[in-house]
């Protein structure tokens, strides 16, 4: 048997921007992207605090250290700039795998940054 678990989480960033006249995706400084183990092109799921909404889509580094959270295309109208996210990926195992898996938790500072 196998199972779906969280692989990665970027837990309460907030969004820095929305682009509609885009392609979808979702920006994501690489800086976060990289602790929490997330890779270019990856699905990831949105979850809004501040409405509810949740969406699915892929994941395009953005600028290192830059903080950017910006969701691009048909997502830019789930989303405000300032709304507050929570980024997650998941991964596919084995019961035995995912017993002993340890996802990737990355809990940024107020402005998106790694806190040091």
């Amino acid at each position: 048997m196998q199972v779906t678990i969280v692989k990665s989480k970027i837990h309460r960033v907030k969004v820095t921007g929305a682009e509609l006249n885009y392609i979808g995706s979702i920006t994501i400084d690489e800086d976060l992207m990289e602790a929490a183990n997330i890779i270019e092109g990856e699905k990831v799921q949105i979850v809004n605090n501040n409405n509810g909404e949740r969406l699915e889509t892929y994941v395009i580094p953005g600028e290192r250290a830059s903080g950017e959270i910006i969701l691009n295309g048909a997502a830019a109208r789930k989303v405000a700039k300032g709304d507050i996210l929570i980024i997650m990926s998941y991964g596919i195992m084995t019961m035995e795998e995912a017993k002993s898996f340890k996802p990737s938790l990355v809990f940024p500072n107020e402005e998106n940054n790694l806190l040091q």
